[in-house]
């Protein structure tokens, strides 16, 4: 039972669900900002519904990785190349599975009971976080343009106004607004994530901007990305769509800069990546983090 355990959870990827945590505290602080009441039960329902969604597509993603030989060949890093646990396990593939439809089941009750609560308003955002979770590694990793923006789909609009919706019975302008700067961190952590793996990715028969484009021009992507998130957010405290205290998010440009200047410099090297990986994933986790700290305390 306990290699059972260790093999979903190790599979599950825990350490990088913070985001989603990270996420929904922000659409909540939103919420609050914009005059919602924020109750702990739907809360705490808001929280479980996006960490079993992530827990789902890490899940879906670990089998179908496995099954398709990729995780086999891949060089892992703390940040890419996946989990390792079913490479280690093979004998739970079918465990990986079935806990991967359970969580994505899981969400998908939780969503539905949202919905009954507090709208079918809700229903849209719902089905693309499913659709993402379901056609994320079979389908969208097959698509360059597809696989660049679905992650920060996932992780911006989905979580970030889902929950300020969820918790609410509306979609605040400053949830929408607040949402966009994870839609690029999000986009752009997945991206520089795809760097080291664009060997084994190709022989599996994905498609994603690190193989099209290649890592030069791959890193000018990563870095507009970058800007884009940073720039979203002053734009939104200067015009008063977040209050001042979201600009604490710029906290994390001292971890930014030093990120955009080893995918340019290492992009092709990823031996020298990882360094620059756990730096993006600092930006992605902590930037959004400050800024719903700020809102609600800033």
């Amino acid at each position: 039972m306990s290699n059972r355990l260790t093999t979903v959870c190790g599979a599950s990827r825990v350490p990088f669900l913070v985001l989603s945590a990270v996420c929904v505290l922000l659409g909540a602080a939103t919420a609050a900002w914009s005059g919602g009441r924020i109750e702990p039960l739907p809360a705490g329902f808001a929280l479980l519904a996006a960490l079993t969604g992530h827990v789902a597509v890490n899940l879906l993603n670990e089998y179908f990785d496995f099954r398709s030989g990729l995780d086999l060949t891949t060089v892992r890093t703390p940040f890419s190349g996946g989990s390792g646990a079913l490479p280690a396990a093979p004998e739970h593939a079918g465990l990986v599975l079935a806990a991967g439809i359970g969580a994505l089941a899981a969400t998908g009750l939780i969503g539905l009971w949202f919905v009954l609560r507090m709208g079918a308003a809700l229903l849209p955002l719902g089905a693309l976080g499913l659709l993402l979770v379901v056609a994320y590694t079979p389908w969208v990793t097959a698509r360059a343009a597809v696989s660049l923006v679905a992650p920060g789909l996932g992780f911006g609009p989905v979580m970030v106004a889902g929950s300020a919706y969820a918790l609410t019975g509306t979609y605040p302008a400053a949830a929408w607004t607040a949402s966009i700067v994870p839609f690029f961190l999000a986009n752009g952590l997945l991206l520089l994530n795809q760097f080291p793996d664009v060997a084994a990715d190709r022989r599996v028969g994905r498609r994603n901007v690190p193989i099209v484009l290649g890592p030069r021009r791959s890193a000018l992507v990563y870095a507009a990305l970058v800007v884009a998130a940073y720039a979203a957010l002053a734009g939104a405290v200067l015009a008063g769509l977040l209050p001042h205290g979201a600009a604490w998010g710029f906290a994390t440009l001292p971890l930014a800069l030093p990120a955009l200047a080893g995918a340019w410099r290492h992009g092709a090297e990823p031996a020298r990546l990882p360094p620059y990986l756990g730096l993006n994933v600092g930006v992605s986790v902590l930037t959004p983090l400050l800024m719903g700290l700020g809102i609600l305390f800033g």
